[in-house]
């Protein structure tokens, strides 16, 4: 697992330092905080680790690295993900298992990096994944044909990412805790999620019959994704997975649901999970199973202090923290309490 990171100058983010990290961690801020860059500075990073050494090509890390920063961020040059305004360079790094990665460079970085140690063993027996706050099955042969045909930016490397890993068959057997999970995703569902190989297309099964993707609800088709990972057993022990926004398109009560289930698979499966939010139906959730569970489950809220914004961390295992979502929740309750 991911034990620590350290951001300097990354994109919207002045400096980052969170350690002590849980099988589940959670990211909280106002929109254009910096959440998902978070995510995906590590994603990028963690993939990176990922395909070295491999056996897929024979690049250097820091060639699938620089390679992996373009595309899921999709700038002119990977320079331009240093802070605007900052002659300081980009700095990242990553801990596992008391090892690091770490990268630097400048706002004058062309394509590939240059300054890179690197001490953590290749993760070649492990996959990771990112679902974003959108689905993706309607547009799952777009994004590959953008990418692979077409070679242009608009799907960044996250999408593309997971649309190749759905693609993978379903596997018979599966885990006891991954089997588990599916069947409660499917009693949530009301069906499944599968792969039509005569039509080549997505479907959703429900009561002895298939309905066409594009009109299956949002919601039902993100809960999918999880399911279809855990069917074909690309995620196992071992995998990282970064969310951007678990509530989005979601019921109170299939979100409940969902993170019973990312529960189950971090503290009975091995897999660790990174989550950016804005909800307090999250915040508060997450707190229950931290308390529920006697397990630790880190935030990092990004918080206003006097003129400055600050990323600080906390743990939801102490309680629920101090931060702009849960105060607004309070203002909100105080201002019922005074209506006449």
């Amino acid at each position: 697992m991911l034990q620590a990171v350290e951001l300097v100058n990354f994109g919207l983010l002045e400096k980052i330092n969170w350690d002590s990290l849980g099988a589940i961690n959670l990211i909280t801020g106002n929109n254009g905080s910096g959440k998902t860059f978070i995510l995906k500075a590590l994603y990028s990073s963690v993939k990176a680790l990922e395909g070295y050494q491999r056996g897929d090509d024979n690049k250097t890390l820091a060639e699938l690295l620089s390679d992996k920063l373009y595309w899921t961020f999709q700038v002119d040059k990977i320079g331009d993900l240093v802070r605007k305004g900052q002659d300081e360079p980009l700095r990242c790094r990553i801990t596992m298992k008391d090892k690091f990665l770490q990268y630097h460079f400048t706002k004058n970085l062309e394509k590939q990096i240059r300054s890179l140690e690197n001490y953590i063993d290749p993760r070649i027996d492990y996959d990771s994944i990112f679902l974003p706050a959108k689905e993706i099955l309607s547009l799952h042969k777009i994004i590959l044909k953008s990418r692979d045909n077409d070679k242009l930016f608009g799907f960044d490397d996250t999408y593309v990412d997971l649309a190749r890993a759905i693609q993978l068959p379903s596997q018979r057997k599966t885990s006891n805790t991954a089997s588990a999970v599916r069947k409660k995703l499917d009693e949530l569902l009301g069906g499944r999620v599968e792969y039509d190989n005569k039509s080549a297309q997505w479907r959703f099964g429900k009561g002895g019959q298939k309905f066409p993707i594009g009109v299956t609800a949002e919601g039902i088709k993100k809960l999918a994704l999880l399911d279809t990972l855990l069917g074909n057993k690309y995620l196992k022990k071992g995998s990282i997975v970064f969310i951007d926004e678990p509530e989005s398109a979601l019921h109170p009560e299939a979100i409940s649901v969902f993170l019973d289930c990312i529960a189950d698979l971090a503290f009975n499966e091995g897999i660790q999970f990174f989550m950016a939010t804005h909800s307090y139906f999250v915040i508060k959730k997450m707190y229950l199973i931290a308390q529920e569970a006697k397990r630790s489950i880190p935030i990092l809220a990004c918080e206003k202090e006097g003129d400055k914004m600050a990323w600080l961390a906390d743990d939801l295992f102490n309680g629920m923290p101090e931060n702009a979502i849960v105060n607004e929740v309070i203002r909100l309750y105080e201002e019922e309490l005074g209506l006449p």
